[in-house]
């Protein structure tokens, strides 16, 4: 049956357009633009380090940490030995950090990992808690986006106790486009999608779809008033 939306689900990308080198929502982009101009006023060199990524993209991240070619973490950003996690502790293990296929909020292009490119480069670069914390390299621009953000049309969706994603003080969104794209989120195609694809861990996974959309897509931090 045809996918309705599919630029939700990372099967589409008409709808994006390049910006120095990512690819993201067009509404997006421009707002993003003038985002990193107000930072730059304020000396902090505001730089993506992920933005769209397609399906197959996060399919491979997936089944890298599946099948522990890729470290999975835990809370505190550890490495876990995922031999002695059955299939259902696996997966909530990798969604600590990682979106099943066709759930995640990169597939559409509003949201994006950011880092200050004046502390640190995206080689050296972890996208871990730590760095946007007191004494790490991204704390001034953590700081810096709890006062800027909203004003250009960004915040992070993945905030304590608000979401099911761990907290990601890296993470923005745009939230006048991301807010009608979750709306239009629908679990049956993403579920048809994953049915035909060769995800690892592609059963269990299906047979707690609902809960994990529910957890994993649709709680995110409320989306902030002006």
């Amino acid at each position: 049956m045809p996918i309705n939306n599919s630029h939700l689900y990372g099967l589409d990308e008409q709808h994006l357009v390049d910006y120095l080198g990512h690819q993201l929502e067009a509404n997006t982009a421009v707002a993003f633009a003038s985002l990193q101009q107000a930072a730059l006023a304020d000396e902090i060199d505001l730089q993506i380090c992920s933005g769209f990524r397609n399906f197959d993209r996060q399919m491979l991240i997936w089944n890298a940490k599946a099948t522990g070619k890729r470290a999975v973490l835990d809370n505190n950003s550890k490495p876990l030995n995922i031999e002695k996690l059955t299939s259902k502790e696996l997966i909530d293990a990798i969604l600590i950090w990682s979106a099943i296929p066709g759930l995640s909020r990169h597939h559409w292009g509003t949201d994006i990992d950011v880092f200050d490119g004046n502390m640190i480069n995206k080689q050296n670069l972890q996208l871990v808690s730590e760095e946007y914390a007191l004494g790490g390299p991204c704390f001034k621009l953590s700081q810096w986006l709890d006062g800027n953000a909203q004003k250009y049309g960004f915040y992070r969706p993945f905030q304590l106790g608000l979401s099911g994603v761990s907290p990601e003080a890296w993470h923005l969104s745009y939230f006048p486009i991301a807010e009608a794209y979750l709306r239009d989120f629908d679990i049956n195609a993403v579920s048809d999608i994953l049915k035909s694809s060769t995800v690892k861990l592609r059963e269990p996974i299906l047979a707690q779809i609902d809960k994990l959309t529910a957890e994993y897509v649709y709680r995110v931090a409320p989306i902030p008033k002006s």
